[in-house]
């Protein structure tokens, strides 16, 4: 399973990282796989979007988000953010989670520092959700959490 997570989240990186390396307009003219692909890291790539604390906390208050920590479920426990979804990243595989139905659903994805958000949103992407939003850690949350009574 972890080779498994490994090969998608390094697969989901070259993924990423070829996509910052073109030039939107520049689509090659031999060959439709090349187009295709093209456009593939270009969907991919308005799919994620890295945004702050701020912008997250106006897009709960407008409603018709999702909020997912894909921290572990002892650091959800601790503190998370209220009505977040516990999806931890390492659950993330090869098929759509069923806490998310809605490959088109805003989704907002936080972790602890950032690393983990990043990580899983990247997933999420590959595995064809359109409008992933990572807001990063909680640790930079100014706003109120809530914690599970033991």
């Amino acid at each position: 399973m972890k080779r498994k997570i490994a090969a998608g989240f390094l697969l989901c990186s070259a993924l990423f990282l070829t996509a910052c390396g073109q030039a939107n307009d520049t689509v090659p003219s031999s060959g439709s796989s090349a187009v295709e692909s093209s456009r593939s890291s270009s969907a991919d790539t308005e799919a994620y979007h890295k945004i702050d604390a701020e912008e997250a906390k106006k897009m709960m208050e407008a409603g018709g988000v999702t909020v997912v920590d894909v921290r572990t479920a002892e650091e959800y426990a601790g503190a998370h953010i209220e009505g977040a979804i516990l999806l931890p990243v390492e659950t993330i595989g090869e098929e759509q989670p069923e806490e998310l139905p809605d490959p088109d659903a805003a989704i907002l994805v936080y972790c602890r520092t950032g690393k983990r958000s990043k990580a899983a949103s990247e997933q999420l992407v590959a595995l064809g959700y359109q409008n992933i939003n990572d807001f990063g850690g909680i640790v930079d949350w100014p706003y109120e959490t809530v914690s599970e009574e033991a």
